[in-house]
């Protein structure tokens, strides 16, 4: 069972996770997320979720570079969210990395910060659907501990603005 939420009770204030990944409308969430939040008086929390690589090969050592190479790749996409957050909204993000199953990593934070009122994801537009994260997220939302927003990749900077 989820602890309960205290996002708006006294010396809390919301935050809004937000999941980074490499996809072009993950821009569409940080955008609306930070100005959101902006609004609200809260805050985001960026998470990174890096896939859980093969441990047979540590022998060699190879699992220890590619961990610490997705480690760098994921500080650099947490960098550039928390830039474009920062000249969206002036908001500085908490940032998380994560390292396993994207769903359980994210109930995990979702579940150990009680200040988080809202999961932003977005939506690819394209005909290919709307992305594996949010496709399989939308299987268990209905168990969600929280709102779950889901932004169309396709919705401008105005459309956000007038959402948000």
């Amino acid at each position: 069972m989820s602890r309960r939420r205290r996002s708006y009770e006294t010396g809390h204030r919301p935050k809004l996770l937000v999941v980074i990944d490499d996809t072009e409308e993950c821009d569409r969430a940080v955008y609306f997320a930070s100005r959101r939040a902006a609004r609200i008086g809260g805050n985001v929390i960026m998470l990174r979720v890096m896939e859980t690589h093969d441990q047979s090969q540590q022998w060699l050592g190879v699992a220890d570079i590619m961990r610490a190479e997705a480690h760098e790749n994921a500080n650099a996409a947490l960098d550039r969210a928390a830039g474009r957050a920062n000249r969206i909204a002036a908001i500085a993000p908490e940032r998380v990395i994560r390292e396993g199953d994207a769903t359980e990593q994210i109930l995990e934070v979702i579940e150990q910060d009680v200040d988080i009122a809202m999961l932003v994801l977005s939506a690819n537009p394209g005909a290919e659907g709307p992305g594996p994260l949010t496709t399989m997220l939308a299987k268990i939302v209905g168990t969600f501990p929280i709102p779950v927003v889901i932004v169309p990749g396709d919705l401008g900077d105005d459309d956000l603005d007038a959402l948000s």
